[in-house]
């Protein structure tokens, strides 16, 4: 066994006359090979590093997506705004067209009176509150 690991030893050793007769090769050209055997690779992994930028980078579908629905929120959000908006503006123009509604506000909620009228404020009555009676007596027959 000893025999068989000196020859490979010496069959990989090169004696400095075979190291002149073999031809070196320079750098820029081993590159060269290299990146020509490799091509597709790198072709490969750049395509699949563009498209993982393209679904999950900051202007990518998913981001689109959800600036989309952020969108379709602010603008059911400025529709409802509108809504009430023209629902206020058309209670201002009844409370500056309506004498009535007016006064009917004035009576309920600032508790004026025409002269000559008394109000008895009545206070409504409090719902009585039905809490469970639990008893951990025993019950008596």
């Amino acid at each position: 066994m000893d025999r068989k690991l000196v020859r490979k030893k010496s069959a990989r050793r090169q004696s400095p006359e075979q190291d002149a007769k073999t031809p070196r090769i320079r750098f820029g050209e081993q590159m060269r090979e290299f990146l020509h055997r490799n091509m597709n690779w790198f072709l490969v992994v750049g395509f699949a590093l563009l498209l993982l930028q393209d679904i999950f980078g900051t202007h990518g579908v998913l981001a689109m997506r959800r600036t989309q629905l952020q969108a379709k929120e602010v603008q059911q959000e400025i529709e409802r705004l509108n809504e009430e908006n023209r629902k206020l503006q058309n209670r201002v123009q009844h409370l500056k067209s309506d004498p009535a509604t007016l006064e009917g506000i004035a009576r309920d909620e600032m508790h004026l009176k025409r002269p000559g009228e008394y109000v008895f404020p009545i206070q409504p009555k409090a719902p009585p509150s039905i809490t469970p009676q639990t008893s951990d007596a025993p019950k008596k027959p």
